[in-house]
């Protein structure tokens, strides 16, 4: 049994024949052989803020996104209630391929002035690739001007790539790396 086999409230786990055993995986017939997914690089990814339009000033400012979608459409568009339940209150930013939902964290939260915990069972951080250090050494003076702290750039030579950690508005653990 491999490691991620076995997780404490994860429903059934079924062992296949012949492949990996799949945690909550109860719809497989016994026996089933499951073959390794192959998937490509991340599509979107969304993140919960307290302020989307202090998170979407950050992420369009300071790193270059592009807003996609920051209005529904009317509501008797044929897709209002699929975006409406999509959006969940939010917007999606764009950056080189990478679509970037930003969505309102819940009242309470936002109220307790919730923050990021990279110890906590989730995301620990996100890193964007820029082309070469010296883009990242300009990242870090753009960095700086606008006062958000950071870790200053560090090169993690076994890697092959240079890092420069900041984080968010909302203290989400933000890299930017560069090759070598």
């Amino acid at each position: 049994m491999k490691a991620w086999e076995k997780v404490e409230g994860s429903g059934p786990v079924v062992a296949c024949a012949g492949a990996a055993t799949v945690p909550g995986s109860a719809g497989l017939a016994k026996g089933a052989v499951v073959a390794q997914l192959t998937i490509g690089s991340i599509h979107h990814l969304r993140l919960s803020v307290n302020d989307v339009e202090r998170s979407k000033a950050f992420y369009t400012e300071l790193l270059g996104f592009e807003v996609a979608m920051d209005t529904l459409p009317p509501r008797d568009d044929p897709n209002y209630e699929l975006l409406s339940d999509a959006l969940q209150g939010g917007i999606v930013l764009a950056n080189a391929g990478l679509l970037m939902g930003l969505r309102p964290t819940d009242a309470e939260r936002r109220e307790g002035k919730d923050s990021f915990d990279p110890f906590r069972v989730g995301l620990d951080h996100l890193s964007f690739s820029v082309g070469s250090k010296a883009e990242l050494e300009a990242a870090q003076a753009r960095l700086d001007e606008s006062g958000v702290p950071n870790g200053g750039i560090s090169d993690l030579a076994p890697f092959g790539i240079a890092l420069l950690p900041f984080k968010d508005p909302d203290g989400i653990q933000l890299e930017l790396t560069a090759p070598l």
